[in-house]
């Protein structure tokens, strides 16, 4: 039986993490660099790996020998690097791979959308006690929202025209720099010795 009221609050929770709207200058500037992106398969390959989260995130995790946190780390720094290249206007990451399957996929799917604070917050909120039917439904509503988003991009891009655009991928740039600092600090050593050292103040 499906809780609405924690549909809605999973959906929520997830928008909010995703944060897809943020993620247009991104969307915007990949474009911009000449590369394809098609809605269909990023929506696609985000939808899979959340689901693969939901069900066994920490196992199949496991099997690589990684913790949550080590995988949130990773992917904090993957996120880190793609704000210096929207702040900076530098390419650091190069993909050889001009392919649209390459771009969809990367970085675009992951880390941007099904990244690691995404991923990480579906195995959360299971810990939380929503059942896995509400944050499934949850997830599906979201990447309703990423396709709908991801195939009006240039729509929006059009609106907002170039110059807004780039003012957008500098702020948002720092924005993502912020988060991906937020999850390093928050799934790394420097977390525990914080903590260590407030239970010592007081």
């Amino acid at each position: 039986m499906f809780d609405f009221k924690a549909i809605l609050s999973v959906s929520l929770i997830l928008f909010s993490v995703i944060d897809i709207v943020g993620n247009i200058p991104i969307v915007i500037s990949l474009k911009e660099q000449g590369k394809k992106i098609e809605a269909a398969k990023a929506t696609f390959a985000s939808g899979v790996l959340m689901l693969l989260f939901l069900f066994g995130g920490e196992k199949v995790l496991g099997l690589f020998g990684v913790d949550v946190k080590s995988f949130a780390v990773a992917g904090a720094i993957v996120m880190f690097i793609i704000g210096l290249e929207m702040i900076l206007n530098r390419e650091i990451f190069r993909n050889n791979d001009e392919s649209s399957n390459a771009t969809s996929i990367f970085p675009l799917a992951f880390p941007l959308i099904a990244g690691a604070g995404t991923l990480t917050t579906i195995i959360s909120l299971e810990g939380a006690g929503y059942m896995k039917l509400d944050i499934g439904v949850g997830i599906l509503l979201n990447l309703v929202v990423v396709f709908f988003v991801l195939k009006f991009s240039s729509s929006i891009q059009k609106r907002i025209g170039k110059q807004g655009a780039k003012i957008l991928e500098k702020v948002f740039g720092i924005i993502l720099l912020a988060i991906a600092i937020k999850i390093f600090t928050n799934n790394s050593i420097l977390h525990e010795l914080l903590e260590a050292l407030k239970a010592n103040i007081k």
